[in-house]
């Protein structure tokens, strides 16, 4: 992956993390259709890639404590199975408004990576049988492409089987 940004160049949090973080990146922009029912398929439609190496970032309450979920837009975030990759018994997706400030990012542009509030963060293990894997840059139709053992280094994630 050749393709970052310069360092000292304005990006967002996602893609300073990364820099600051030196792992290999690859920053993917396309325009973004506000009308657009899925932000992860419009993502890979858009970059001509399969759904499920693009990956949403969902924030989730899991017995009162946001947690993110990281997993393939060609699925669904399993809310139970969530709750048990972090020892919890109960999840819901949380109150966007809460996903929104936690984050620092926009519903649809919300990254895993560069969060104003490190959050705990589970990604599908699925991630794993992939080279390379997309995820929100932080920004509604930008995404970053990096390996899923950096994904999951930078965000001190765990994976677990957490899609449907």
């Amino acid at each position: 992956m050749a393709t970052k940004p310069k360092k000292g160049g304005r990006g967002t949090p996602a893609t300073v993390a990364l820099e600051t973080a030196e792992v290999p990146f690859t920053v993917h922009a396309y325009a973004h259709d506000p009308a657009a029912a899925s932000y992860g398929e419009e993502a890979a439609e858009a970059l001509g890639v399969t759904a499920d190496r693009v990956f949403k970032t969902l924030v989730a309450d899991v017995d009162g404590v946001l947690t993110v979920g990281v997993v393939p837009v060609s699925g669904q975030l399993d809310l139970k199975a969530l709750a048990a990759a972090v020892g919890g018994k109960r999840a819901a997706m949380a109150d966007p408004a809460a996903a929104e400030r936690s984050s620092g990012y926009v519903l649809g542009g919300i990254s895993p990576l560069g969060q104003r509030r490190a959050l705990r963060t589970v990604v599908d293990e699925s991630a794993l049988g992939h080279p390379t894997v997309y995820v929100s840059a932080g920004r509604r139709g930008l995404e970053v492409e990096l390996s899923p053992a950096h994904l999951v280094a930078l965000t001190g994630a765990r994976t677990a089987a957490i899609a449907r």
